[in-house]
């Protein structure tokens, strides 16, 4: 069938092109100029011409820092461009797939959050992507909205390039521990929209395979655990393996606040599409390998 990505050279969107393409699919990912979601016109145009039976948003404004003093472009993209593109869908018949973040939540909860809990987000990034979210879902009834956190793979710029990155310069890196989530891998995240597509392509509006989602790995971890996996995997693989120190969100401060605590309770698409978070720990490992390469065997 023919699916339409917004976004091309993002994580998400190659990791889709890469799952998606080999299944015989015929996926068409674009980027401005071909797909600008500032530009309405530019949307519908896109979309006529590539006449999909499912559009994924994997396109957005992610400098969360950035954000902060460039509200109305990120809110233009996130918000505004995402509920157009949603609108185009539904108007030739295609459910759409849009991607969200743990960042509509301030992380003051304490425990894991649902897709009820009300969001809360703690700046202009959060807040352009929760309205995103608000617009797709009104845009297009036959929308399935995928919140999820820390996004890595082997392709753009994410946490495990840059450890990788800093191990190989320094002999000490300082990671924050006091902020909880999950990272997850694009790969996983394309793996996924594989598996709802089936039941998202003949779903009327209404059915349950529809709303808010949330999506992230497994277990729940710190950055600072986190970045020890990584080095550690690094390590292994004839890596220098530099210090790592704890340190508090305090002692890194940032232009956006970032949630202290964005774990994502994953049991709704559990129940609803059959998908259970994927151990990143697994997925880590293969992104490392391809990184860095794989472990050498043991000699004998």
């Amino acid at each position: 069938m023919r699916i339409l990505v917004a976004g091309r050279e993002g994580q998400v969107a190659r990791a889709l092109v890469a799952r998606l393409a080999p299944d015989g699919h015929e996926v068409t990912a674009l980027e401005p100029p071909e797909l600008d979601l500032t530009r309405r016109e530019g949307i519908a145009a896109a979309v006529r011409a590539a006449r999909p039976a499912l559009v994924v948003n994997a396109a957005a404004y992610t400098a969360v820092d950035r954000a902060e003093d460039d509200a109305a472009l990120a809110h233009a993209v996130n918000r505004d461009g995402a509920g157009w593109l949603a609108a185009e869908a539904a108007a030739i018949g295609a459910p759409f797939v849009h991607f969200s973040t743990d960042y509509v939540f301030d992380g003051r909860k304490g425990a894991p959050y649902v897709e009820t809990d009300a969001p809360s987000p703690l700046g202009v990034y959060g807040a352009s992507k929760e309205a995103g979210e608000r617009a797709v879902l009104a845009a297009n009834p036959r929308s399935a909205v995928l919140r999820t956190a820390w996004v890595c793979s082997a392709d753009g710029a994410n946490f495990v390039k840059t450890m990788l990155r800093l191990g190989a310069e320094r002999d000490e890196l300082r990671v924050v521990a006091d902020q909880h989530g999950a990272p997850t891998f694009a790969a996983d995240l394309a793996e996924a929209v594989a598996r709802m597509m089936p039941r998202l392509l003949s779903a009327p509006a209404g059915d349950e395979a529809f709303g808010l989602f949330h999506l992230s790995g497994a277990p729940h971890t710190t950055w600072h655990d986190f970045a020890a996996a990584i080095l550690d995997g690094a390590a292994a693989r004839g890596r220098p393996r530099p210090r790592l120190v704890p340190i508090a969100t305090a002692d890194y401060p940032t232009r956006a606040a970032r949630p202290a605590d964005g774990r994502l309770d994953c049991t709704r698409i559990g129940r609803v599409h059959g998908i259970a978070p994927a151990d990143w720990r697994d997925s880590l490992a293969r992104c490392l390998d391809a990184l860095v390469g794989p472990i050498a065997a043991p000699k004998e």
